[in-house]
């Protein structure tokens, strides 16, 4: 008996000591896609990474707020993007349920919040400063909010709470939600040519800091809590009286079965850390350059072999 487990100790030694994966299952790896190209992008190049190491790879369209209950479940395998302005609520309430957990950083650094094209700042140049807001609220009215300025904020789903912060600074603005990523380009290039004053949601890394510079205002600065706790901030009263985190972090989530069910493609997702221009190259590549998503993706990896290749090398 203690023979037989010594030597099926050196088995096991001897085995990790080659750097040996198991075999990934024939079964497909789940990818969640959501509502902006960014995401659509990585994640379709992620899936190419798989798909070259011998995996089966499908897509879902996810709701970017329930995903990670659909990663803790393991319905799908992972998650690409894990804004932590847009989406740390969702994804820390998913980590206390168990099932899922952090499989790394990007090297991306990340900030979204209320935004504006620099010209803009020309007819309000008390900017960025968030409490020059109201003295230039009449710039931004509309025929829809009357005496009050307009604020496109992102899609719904994106839970930016932009109508709570409204409320909790005194904000004389009202607040309404785009449809889409593209909505918020199309009021951009809508405003530009006439360099109308216009403030919208907006998140970096993204195609659109090259093509319109502009800035985030600059609100009170977040603290852990301000989300949930209304001592937080400069409002006793209200929650979200802060801006999102000026340096937010942009993780990977992924189920916990990934790793023995997939393990060579697990440790491929630990491996990849894409760059903010990196990022942004790829949104730019749908758009502003009209790709359709899976081309973006395909032409991202074959220009970027030398960064890629390295990620595929070491899980094989």
């Amino acid at each position: 008996m203690k023979l037989t487990n010594l030597l099926s100790a050196a088995t096991l030694a001897a085995v990790a000591g080659t750097g040996a994966i198991a075999e990934d299952s024939s079964d497909p790896i789940v990818i969640p896609i959501h509502n902006w190209s960014s995401q659509i992008v990585m994640s379709n190049v992620a899936g190419l990474i798989f798909a070259e190491m011998g995996n089966n790879v499908e897509y879902v369209t996810t709701d970017s707020q329930a995903v990670y209950e659909s990663v803790r479940l393991g319905d799908v395998a992972l998650e690409m993007e894990v804004w932590e302005g847009a989406f740390g609520a969702s994804y820390r309430a998913a980590l206390e349920k168990g099932g899922l957990h952090d499989a790394g950083d990007h090297d991306a650094v990340t900030r979204e919040d209320w935004w504006y094209p620099m010209w803009t700042k020309d007819s309000c140049p008390g900017l960025p400063d968030w409490e020059a807001l109201n003295d230039c609220a009449h710039l931004f009215a509309t025929a829809e909010t009357g005496d009050k300025g307009r604020y496109l904020d992102g899609p719904v789903d994106w839970l930016k709470h932009g109508k709570e912060r409204a409320e909790a600074l005194d904000l004389n603005f009202t607040v309404i939600n785009a449809g889409s990523a593209a909505a918020l380009w199309a009021e951009i290039g809508a405003a530009e040519a006439d360099k109308k004053p216009v403030l919208v949601f907006n998140w970096t890394p993204n195609f659109a800091e090259a093509v319109w510079p502009g800035e985030f205002v600059e609100f009170p600065a977040w603290e852990d809590g301000c989300d949930k706790d209304p001592a937080k901030g400069p409002n006793p009263d209200a929650l979200y009286d802060c801006g999102n985190p000026a340096s937010g972090y942009l993780k990977k989530a992924a189920w916990d079965g990934m790793k023995d069910k997939w393990p060579a493609a697990y440790c491929a997702l630990t491996e990849i850390s894409f760059t903010n221009p990196q990022i942004a190259e790829m949104a730019k590549l749908v758009d502003t350059d009209e790709l359709e998503p899976e081309e973006a993706a395909e032409e991202w990896l074959d220009a970027n072999r030398a960064v890629v290749d390295p990620w595929i090398s070491a899980c094989s």
